[in-house]
């Protein structure tokens, strides 16, 4: 993997790129573009929603609609790491709860390399709803 960043103007803002696709970095909140922590954050959702989606898609899972957010929390003092994540997927379609479960725990637990590594400094909990009903991760 090769990627790289450019400056944008005198401004501590950049434009990344891996050579196909670009975006904005942002050094403070009234720049264009998502912090790096922000990009780590969506990294992790991101990573793990490719592999939910995958995972049921193999179990032969109807999905119509798929939304995920994260909520993250930072250490005060630095280096300011995630301490604590919290995802939350929202799905439609003809889907089992017990293989949304399972299909969850699979990613954050075996396959995203993402959350495998935020995980080393941060507690990743996750909740879940499936046609409107809500269900916990311990549940």
């Amino acid at each position: 993997m090769h990627l790289s960043i450019d400056q944008i103007n005198d401004a501590v803002q950049f434009r990344g790129t891996n050579g196909d696709h670009d975006v904005m970095i942002a050094s403070t909140g009234d720049q264009d573009g998502l912090s790096p922590m922000e990009m780590a954050a969506l990294s992790v959702v991101g990573c793990s929603s490719i592999d939910l989606l995958t995972i049921l898609e193999k179990q032969k899972q109807t999905v119509d609609d798929f939304h995920a957010e994260i909520d993250g929390t930072r250490a005060d003092d630095s280096p300011r790491v995630f301490t604590d994540l919290h995802l939350h997927y929202r799905l439609d379609g003809d889907v089992n709860p017990d293989k949304v479960r399972r299909a969850i725990n699979l990613s954050l637990d075996t396959y995203c390399s993402v959350s495998n590594m935020v995980d080393q400094t941060a507690t990743i909990t996750y909740a879940f709803t499936v046609n409107g009903d809500r269900y916990e991760q311990d549940e």
